[in-house]
């Protein structure tokens, strides 16, 4: 694969998980209830380093093969 194939995948990937985030958000606040041992910010930041801090590092590989091939 060339880099440019890879930078457009690593971009998809890190997009894709940016969405995932987002409904999987959305379906632990409605299956959250107030009688839970952690608050929905503690899930929500679980959440977080699960799908966007992922996401970032790919959006950064992304951005340094794209530079590279220039």
């Amino acid at each position: 694969m060339k880099k440019e194939d890879i930078s457009k995948l690593l971009f998809i990937i890190s997009i894709l998980l940016i969405v995932l985030f987002v409904v999987l958000v959305i379906v632990d606040y409605s299956y959250y209830n107030e009688t839970f041992s952690a608050p929905f910010s503690a899930l929500i930041l679980v959440r977080a380093l699960e799908f966007v801090l992922p996401s970032f590092i790919l959006t950064a590989a992304g951005l340094i093969l794209k530079r590279k091939k220039q």
